[in-house]
């Protein structure tokens, strides 16, 4: 028997009078021959990726699961998922797999799962309420230290982001912006940027359980040990600290009593070189990854000061490792990278090679996260390709 589906002009009748499957009698679409898109890598093909960019978070809807119910109502309705967004990203921490993102703008930190998928907010509401958060720390025991640059003190939070008490309230301060925290010697330093027509520019060292002033480090001026707007501060493997001098152009080095060591960086549009060194971080074998604003980047060094890879580019329009404005930076301890942009309004997470894309978040990988690809071969002069810097 001849079905009422066999003759081909009926079917397309039929589907048409239907108006739902009025496609499936036009010609078959033809296979795009365009490349998919390519993971961006650091240094590019034909060299082997040491750094692999993986994604980007710009509101609460790139990391809290979707409902069932939105999946299907989105599948039919063609709409996007909403969320609630960044507004100006500045300082990150990061401790297995929880990003925490200093937004200058809401006033408060937002705080993302990226393994539990969820998403909360800290200090934006009282006792502890924010109104500038710049740089970002975590102790060993999960607690968050955040410095308001116009509070002019350091708020702490415990791990379920209770407000617990402020520090250096009692300081004179004149622009208190980044922070980081020596847990083997209970330790907070707290950077002072000064100002263009302020003496103090320095790094301040407070005991960590009491809050009490224990000694400062530096002054204004361009001299070994001294700083010209200084602006962010991290801890090193060994105790030492890592001091990005951004009017000098350097990262200065001192030991665990404030004692300057040397210095790393200069003026220049070269790799190694600095251009707007803004914030600084440090992985757990001491590597340290340093965001420079004009050239859009970050550039990671080894303890010793040697360059080892540059990762990112600036771009006038957005896209996966691209910046215009790019503030804080965090290593988390399976080696993956956090980086803040201001004016693209999001994060972006960099991965190390060594380290498969299906790793949970903040779990280490079986070797050193990024050391074993980034160390320079012995007797070879660090990279020194031109960056473009505006």
């Amino acid at each position: 028997m001849t079905s009422r589906f066999s003759n081909p002009s009926r079917r397309c009748a039929l589907v048409g009078m239907a108006g739902v499957l009025l496609a499936a009698c036009a010609e078959a679409p033809k296979v795009s021959s365009a490349k998919p898109a390519e993971i961006p890598a650091f240094p590019p093909p034909p060299e082997a990726a040491r750094v692999y960019w993986e994604r980007s978070i710009r509101s609460s809807a790139d990391v809290v699961a979707d409902d069932k119910d939105g999946t299907l109502r989105r599948m039919v309705t063609g709409e996007g998922r909403t969320g609630q967004a960044l507004d100006k990203p500045y300082g990150i921490a990061a401790r297995n797999g929880k990003v925490y993102v200093g937004d200058t703008v809401a006033r408060n930190v937002a705080v993302y799962d990226l393994n539990a998928k969820t998403f909360t907010r800290i200090g934006a509401d009282d006792p502890g309420s924010l109104r500038m958060p710049f740089g970002l720390d975590l102790d060993d025991r999960g607690n968050l230290y955040v410095v308001d640059g116009t509070l002019k003190r350091v708020h702490v939070y415990d791990a379920s982001g209770k407000f617990v008490r402020a520090i250096g309230q009692d300081m004179q301060w004149s622009r208190p912006v980044g922070v980081a925290i020596d847990n083997a010697r209970k330790r907070l330093y707290v950077v002072d940027a000064g100002g263009v027509d302020k003496p103090d520019h320095k790094v301040r060292v407070l005991d960590l359980d009491s809050g009490k002033l224990l000694f400062e480090i530096g002054r204004r001026g361009d001299g070994p040990g001294e700083f010209n707007l200084p602006r962010d501060v991290a801890v090193g493997a060994g105790g030492q600290l890592y001091v990005v001098d951004g009017g000098n152009f350097r990262v200065q080095v001192f030991d665990v009593d404030g004692k300057f060591v040397r210095t790393f960086g200069a003026i220049g549009r070269q790799s190694g070189q600095f251009s707007r060194p803004k914030e600084i971080a440090s992985d757990a074998v001491g590597n340290l990854y340093v965001v420079d604003t004009a050239f859009g980047n970050f550039q990671i060094f080894n303890p010793a000061g040697q360059l080892l890879l540059d990762v990112g580019s600036r771009g006038a329009s957005d896209g996966p490792a691209k910046f215009m404005l790019p503030s804080g930076i965090a290593v988390d301890s399976d080696g993956r990278i956090y980086m803040a942009d201001q004016f693209f309004r999001k994060v972006e997470v960099f991965r190390p090679a060594d380290l498969p894309a299906s790793a949970r978040y903040g779990q280490p990988a079986a070797t050193a996260a990024v050391t074993p690809a980034l160390v320079p071969t012995p007797g070879q002069p660090a990279a020194a390709a031109p960056l473009t810097a505006r």
